[in-house]
């Protein structure tokens, strides 16, 4: 712990040393001290930082997933590698109870909770940034949106797996995987109390379907799966999902999502064939200060880092980004 707040001071000071495997862009463990329902916590993370980067992107991962989501160790799925390359400095965080962050009980945990954590962090890093974004995925996405619209302390919202029409039939055969952490051997040893959920093992290719069923890549996401608390969940489907929170967004806004994404897409919910019908689901959810532009990844599900052409996504994001906050 001590090397870890260490790290911490080092990065809030300026100091970071370039690693071995990137000359250009030094990235660093950080740790910030967050208080929550009059709590302390800690929200960990991992900071990379370009050469005269100016604006950063902060980095939430959805539930059952870590930083690691954003940085996947596949060829070409690292979100953060194609930011960084594009001269964006990225802070990919674990979620409370989620990674190195601290574990509160499970009841302390939601989406609101975890927005007000995030909003700290963003605090904290803009004395050193001229611009902050924040990306999220699903959950992420949920947190992201509550934060931007609550606080308005940000430049811009990358919104990824998440819309504003479930798909019942679709979600509900995932949420049937969602078993007490405590009981996959993955967990064992972490301080987490019964209530924290996970899903259960050998089931992870739900968040990859209609996506290729590859072995490695299904492997890799069940052995980086990590936990959520449930009223994460709850919070996060009644304001991100079902409210029209989002219009109190006040600067732009790219949506994403991949066009067999079963937990928002279907007869029943969205039109995800293409970036002009998803945009025209979404567009009365968001207000004209968000400039609402959409897109569509072919051919994946839920967790698309993981699709073999998110590179497809990440130069949409950056050229979105360029366009609309600048570098």
């Amino acid at each position: 712990m001590f090397q870890r707040f260490a790290a911490a001071l080092l990065v809030a000071g300026g100091v970071l040393t370039p690693t071995p495997a990137q000359a250009e862009t030094s990235c660093d463990p950080v740790v910030f001290g967050v208080t929550v329902l009059r709590i302390h916590q800690t929200m960990a993370g991992t900071l990379c930082v370009p050469a005269g980067a100016r604006t950063l992107q902060i980095l939430v991962p959805g539930g059952f997933y870590n930083r690691s989501y954003w940085d996947i160790a596949l060829p070409s799925r690292s979100y953060r590698r194609a930011m960084n390359d594009a001269g964006y400095a990225t802070l990919a965080v674990d979620r409370l109870g989620a990674g190195a962050s601290s574990r509160p009980v499970s009841a302390m945990p939601t989406a609101v909770v975890d927005a007000d954590a995030v909003h700290q962090v963003v605090r904290a890093m803009r004395p050193r940034f001229t611009k902050v974004l924040l990306a999220g995925h699903s959950l992420g996405s949920a947190i992201s949106v509550i934060e931007a619209g609550t606080y308005h302390d940000v430049d811009g919202v990358v919104v990824t797996a998440m819309g504003h029409h479930l798909n019942a039939l679709g979600i509900t055969p995932i949420a049937a995987t969602f078993v007490p952490a405590v009981l996959d051997p993955r967990f064992r040893g972490r301080a987490l109390d019964p209530g924290y959920l996970t899903t259960l093992a050998g089931m992870r290719y739900s968040m990859h379907r209609p996506g290729p069923n590859v072995r490695a890549v299904v492997a890799l996401d069940e052995a980086t799966k990590d936990v959520a608390a449930p009223g994460e969940l709850v919070d996060a489907a009644l304001l991100g999902t079902v409210t029209r929170y989002t219009r109190r967004i006040n600067v732009p806004v790219l949506s994403a999502i991949a066009s067999g994404d079963p937990t928002f897409c279907g007869p029943l919910a969205t039109d995800c064939s293409s970036a002009a019908s998803f945009q025209a689901a979404e567009a009365p959810f968001y207000g004209p200060a968000a400039q609402l532009r959409t897109y569509v990844l072919r051919g994946y599900g839920h967790a698309f880092n993981f699709a073999p052409n998110a590179p497809d996504l990440y130069a949409a994001v950056i050229a979105w980004a360029n366009r609309k906050v600048g570098g």
